[in-house]
């Protein structure tokens, strides 16, 4: 590869040696993230990874792909690029997981107006940590140069991850019932969703300046809203070997009234009880701003809570005490109980 080049290609806009540059400068971050069946190094026409399913009666493979969104925004106003794959990687294995699958290897895509190697690289460091917290390898991708089509100091990051479960263990919906309990795992903030109203609401890319007013917890707003999205994998995983979980749901776009119905059946409702979990400052200055309604909040963002468990109740102390061991702050958030399947916000 050392010797191919194109000086009219490059003439064009795109330089095949920054490629292969940022390749090399990856690799030791992908290294990273080999586990057992992640044997191959990268750079061949397809990522290769051997399952064991030893013990498995039926094994079933669940994948996921997602976006960063245009959190993107934010990392280039910002110049800062190593925690956007984080989000890239926890949007897709954060879904696996609600399946009660675990992640197995993840494959990314970056599209740039043009390849900077270091850029690329910082970009994959970030992808490369977020596989290393969910426990799954990093096996392949591609970085694709569109001059022309993006600006040069752009880009866009999505990507693709498949989980592997024993059929039986899959989780299933219908086995929710009323009197059950919803156990909310602590976010790290907004996430990777909602981006398109925060920039609406802030204002940031006409007045850059807002990104540089102080938070209560002594960060920037920027700082504040680049926080990268957290990875449930390895303490739910840990909570599945120990307890029964019947269901779960990522809290995504759509908040809690699009993402918890998916997790139970249509003859239920989800009572959530405010009060219960601590709602970020960050959420309330986005209200507050924005002088957003509190439904469109719920309907747009996780508000402090981006993953609910449905368990019995005599299951909750000690699914959260698991999580808790497993560094995840948790509460019992609501219940379900008979309805029409919708989700009801109210004080606890």
């Amino acid at each position: 590869m050392e010797k191919s080049f194109s000086e009219s290609y490059k003439e064009a806009g795109v330089d095949v040696t920054a490629g292969y540059k940022a390749v090399e400068l990856m690799k030791a971050h992908v290294a990273r993230t080999k586990i057992p069946g992640a044997e191959v190094e990268i750079g061949g026409f397809g990522g290769m990874f051997m399952p064991d399913m030893t013990g498995m009666e039926q094994p079933t493979f669940v994948s996921g792909t997602d976006g960063v969104g245009t959190k993107v925004k934010l990392a280039f106003m910002l110049d800062k690029h190593d925690t956007v794959g984080i989000d890239c990687v926890a949007m897709c294995v954060n879904d696996i997981i609600c399946t009660g699958a675990k992640p197995l290897f993840f494959l990314d895509y970056i599209a740039c107006g043009k390849n900077i190697p270091e850029k690329i690289a910082e970009i994959v460091k970030g992808v490369a940590d977020g596989c290393v917290q969910a426990g799954c390898a990093l096996i392949g991708g591609e970085t694709a140069e569109h001059p022309g089509l993006m600006p040069v100091d752009e880009y866009d990051l999505a990507g693709f991850s498949v989980g592997i479960a024993d059929k039986k263990n899959i989780l299933d919906p219908k086995n929710v019932a009323a009197g059950d309990v919803l156990i909310g795992l602590a976010s790290t903030g907004i996430h990777s969703n909602g981006f398109s109203l925060v920039r609406k609401v802030f204002g940031f890319e006409q007045d850059p300046s807002v990104l540089n007013e102080t938070m209560e917890d002594g960060r920037t707003l920027g700082e504040v809203l680049l926080t990268p999205t957290q990875i449930y994998v390895k303490p739910v995983l840990e909570v599945l070997k120990q307890a029964n979980v019947k269901a779960i749901s990522h809290i995504t776009g759509g908040g809690f009234f699009e993402n918890m119905p998916r997790a139970f059946r249509k003859n239920l409702n989800a009572v959530i009880h405010k009060g219960t979990w601590k709602i970020l400052p960050v959420f309330e200055k986005i209200a507050e701003r924005g002088n957003i309604p509190e439904r469109d909040m719920f309907n747009t963002f996780n508000m402090g809570v981006g993953m609910v468990l449905y368990a019995a109740k005599e299951d909750a102390e000690k699914i959260v005490a698991i999580l808790k061991e497993n560094g995840i702050e948790a509460s019992v958030i609501g219940e379900m109980t008979e309805g029409d399947h919708s989700v009801i916000i109210e004080e606890n």
